[in-house]
């Protein structure tokens, strides 16, 4: 007679479902790439500075995490779908809201609001040349950024202007180890995740960019998805631009420029489809923790800014064959 697997004990036979399950998470692949860049710079330095190399991740990943998340949410409405604003729209943000602030803390919150406020206008201005224009979104946010960064230059007039001493000593400083960026693109990454998972606005999203035809016959409203994901990515990008330009000491006319490539980047290594319809917020944190940690490594090594941008290119490609393949073969 054949005896039946005894199933009475729920705890029997979890662990290796569960090991199996965490492994096809897309997402665990960019924390295992981060922890070998974070090993092999650990093995050129004699493991000399590790605590201080992860708050410095934390640190510097926490603004590719905020930019990455609202590029996440564009690209998820499916192909063609991308915003290359981000950097001119950061770099706008930061001039007219320190110039606003003059370096007064009392003006902090009122500059805090501008940086929105601009934020909002570039968002809204980027999806009316979409909507009205019928003008593609690559097109149209690449067209536009060439008019933020004018109005930023025209702004600017190369004066430098300091935060508030109480801004620069926030995006600067931490609590209990953490940095308090850190904890602001936690906040904003737990955020995006109960959009997509618990919300409708979410499942929407999701939607439109696995089938747009069958989600309008659906009755998903899809102007206003794209709408309120294209603002979203703006803000986002104000956020990090307001953040960046006070913890670097002022903003300046190419300090969003890496991030047009990072902002995609973390999003394609994190595991979200670069074809859209599916997302991955987990995922963008050990992405933009490997980025920086690659960088590390790269520096430790005496390897320039040049090979850095070749392998990431070269990284992003093979992530987006990798996906490829899985999705025939599924």
């Amino acid at each position: 007679m054949m005896m039946k697997p005894d199933t009475s004990n729920p705890v029997a036979g979890t662990s290796p479902n569960l090991l199996v399950a965490t492994i096809r998470k897309p997402w665990i692949w960019s924390y295992l790439a981060a922890l070998l860049a974070f090993l092999a710079t650990m093995v050129l330095s004699g493991g000399q500075g590790a605590l201080s190399l992860l708050y410095a991740a934390l640190t510097f990943a926490s603004f590719s995490v905020m930019v990455g998340i609202g590029q996440m949410f564009v690209i998820t409405l499916g192909p063609g779908n991308v915003d290359l604003s981000i950097p001119a729209t950061m770099t706008l943000v930061a001039t007219l809201s320190l110039k606003f602030m003059g370096s007064e803390a009392g003006l902090i919150l009122p500059g805090f609001l501008i940086a929105l406020i601009v934020g909002l206008g570039c968002g809204m201005f980027n999806f009316a040349l979409i909507l009205l224009l019928r003008i593609p979104p690559i097109i149209a946010t690449l067209s536009s950024s060439f008019l933020y960064q004018s109005l930023a230059i025209w702004s600017n007039r190369g004066l430098r202007i300091k935060p508030p001493e109480p801004l620069a000593e926030f995006s600067t400083s931490g609590v209990l180890g953490l940095p308090n960026l850190a904890l602001v693109a936690l906040l904003l990454a737990g955020l995006a995740w109960v959009v997509l998972e618990r919300a409708v606005v979410g499942r929407w999203v999701l939607a439109i960019g696995q089938n747009l035809r069958a989600a309008q016959l659906s009755g998903v409203p899809v102007h206003a998805v794209r709408f309120c994901v294209y603002v979203g990515s703006a803000l986002l990008a104000a956020v990090t631009g307001f953040l960046l330009a006070s913890f670097s000491g002022g903003a300046n006319l190419n300090m969003g420029a890496e991030f047009m490539l990072m902002s995609i980047a973390v999003v394609v290594i994190g595991g979200s489809s670069i074809a859209g319809g599916n997302s991955n917020v987990p995922g963008i944190w050990g992405a933009a923790l490997f980025m920086f940690l690659l960088v590390s490594m790269l520096n430790s090594y005496g390897l320039g800014a040049g090979v850095r941008l070749v392998l990431t290119g070269i990284i992003i490609v093979t992530v987006v064959i990798v996906a490829s393949k899985r999705k025939h073969s599924a």
